[in-house]
């Protein structure tokens, strides 16, 4: 088929899932846009890569020296910042809803104000806080979400629509664009796919995150009974996950297949009643995935659990890598400041090593170490501990989306042990700080009148106005002043 009627055919194929999942009970501001932006981004490739591959600008923004890293690009630095400035404003307006997550997610705070306080110490301090503004962004565009009317609502049409435009999008680039969807490696010219992506890895972690979501949304719909052709949003979602599916295999990155099975099988698990009427079982399930994650990475000297994945006991070289950047690392107490470990000399030196040219340590708790110190890591540790607390609360309270924040939690957890994930503008990065959010169940008065009402995901089964949370409450409008 030719490229062009290709592109026609899924052009009308995309705005046919939008029109199948429309739901017109929804209501979301226009404030979602900017989450939508920056979730795209994150998802796919900076714009200045998207410029330069359509030739609209040349390919300078290609980072392959260490003085270009350490510039970055412009273009993508000016979209990021209206982003965020965009995200600020919307805030300020929403003040005392975004202040009462604020005030109750005290860990995300410590952790980005000890991020802040090592941009002082960093060789390069300018291009680490630079980043450290980039990282807080997507806390900005995770409380614009959570500051929605409609929670529910704001979370299902944020990865659907972000689904339906990357997910066939990459297909097209793989099958029609290879220019755009295919790279080649640089010195025995295998070719390896991409997508809308960089690298087969970003592909993974994007089918990853998105095909989850068309999973939860799948199992939802699943669960109501509703299995026919005529359930539109199933079809939809079915179409995303065969896609997904595909790239998947496509991509051949085992870290995002073996945690897509582990997302998956925790989101069936929840929606078993047994498993339900049994916490313990939920607590139990996550720990076996995180420890058995840990085993086979770190201590099982065969290498059968690796083995079975199709790879050897170096993982594809990054036992390697850790073994050598942890000879580099500096101060072990606070590190060498806000992702600024792979900048100047250091970066001189390991891209010396590695024709590939890294630029993480394919563990995100190792790039904590390397530009936090123990402090970082102690801090992160904090953070993942209550984190969980957080979102296994939320899937008490409503199981309908507590499903996907676990599975967002056990994938992110996971994911780091073999991939650095917590930096930048990451999909993994932004699902965690998502996952992690605490939702406080709070009554507050105001002199204010006509206050504007925080809201809430509806509960799953009606409860009496009198029996009812405060926080179903509040997403029914009876709770006023906040």
């Amino acid at each position: 088929m030719p490229p062009i009627i290709a592109t026609f055919i899924y052009a009308a194929g995309i705005a046919g899932l939008y029109l199948l999942d429309r739901d017109r009970q929804a209501h979301t501001s226009r404030a979602l846009w900017i989450p939508l932006v920056w979730m795209a981004i994150a998802c796919s490739r900076p714009v200045s890569q998207w410029a330069a591959a359509f030739g609209w600008t040349d390919a300078s923004w290609a980072m392959d020296s260490p003085e270009k890293y350490l510039d970055g690009s412009p273009l993508d630095r000016a979209l990021l910042t209206i982003l965020l400035g965009l995200a600020v404003l919307v805030l300020v307006r929403r003040g005392a809803r975004a202040w009462i997550l604020l005030r109750a997610n005290w860990p995300i705070l410590l952790f980005f104000t000890y991020c802040a306080v090592s941009v002082f110490w960093s060789d390069y301090s300018g291009v680490a806080f630079k980043r450290w503004i980039k990282a807080v962004g997507n806390l900005a565009i995770v409380l614009v979400i959570l500051t929605e009317k409609d929670r529910y609502a704001a979370i299902k049409r944020l990865l659907a629509w972000t689904a339906f435009l990357m997910v066939p999008l990459s297909v097209l680039f793989v099958k029609y664009y290879p220019e755009l969807g295919r790279g080649y490696n640089r010195w025995t010219w295998q070719a390896y796919f991409t997508g809308v992506t960089t690298n087969k890895n970003e592909l993974g972690t994007m089918c990853l995150i998105l095909g989850l979501a068309s999973v939860w949304r799948f199992a939802e719909e699943w669960q109501r009974g509703k299995l026919t052709w005529r359930n539109r949003p199933l079809v939809a979602q079915g179409t995303i996950l065969v896609m997904v599916v595909w790239l998947l295999w496509k991509a051949d990155s085992m870290t995002s297949v073996s945690c897509m099975l582990m997302g998956t099988l925790l989101i069936a698990a929840t929606h078993l009643r047994r498993v339900l009427r049994r916490p313990r079982l939920v607590h139990g399930l996550v720990l076996a995935m995180i420890g058995m994650s840990l085993f086979a990475i770190f201590f099982d000297p065969s290498g059968s659990l690796v083995g079975t994945l199709g790879r050897n006991l170096t993982l594809t070289g990054r036992t390697e890598l850790w073994h050598i950047v942890l000879a580099a690392s500096g101060n072990p107490l606070i590190g060498t400041g806000f992702e600024s470990f792979w900048l100047g000399q250091r970066l001189e030196h390991l891209w010396s090593l590695y024709w590939w040219r890294p630029n993480e340590a394919h563990n995100g708790y190792l790039e904590i170490y390397l530009t936090l110190g123990w402090i970082g890591v102690a801090l992160m540790a904090v953070w993942v501990v209550t984190g969980y607390k957080n979102a296994f609360v939320m899937f008490r309270r409503v199981h309908r989306v507590g499903r996907l924040l676990l599975a967002f939690f056990l994938v992110a957890v996971v994911y780091n042990l073999t991939e650095a994930a917590f930096k930048g503008t990451d999909p993994v990065w932004l699902i965690f700080v998502l996952a992690t959010v605490a939702l406080p169940r709070t009554r507050a008065a105001t002199s204010r009148p006509g206050a504007q009402v925080v809201e809430a995901v509806t509960p799953d089964e009606p409860q009496s106005e009198a029996a009812q949370p405060a926080w179903v409450a509040l997403s029914r409008g009876t709770v006023h002043g906040l």
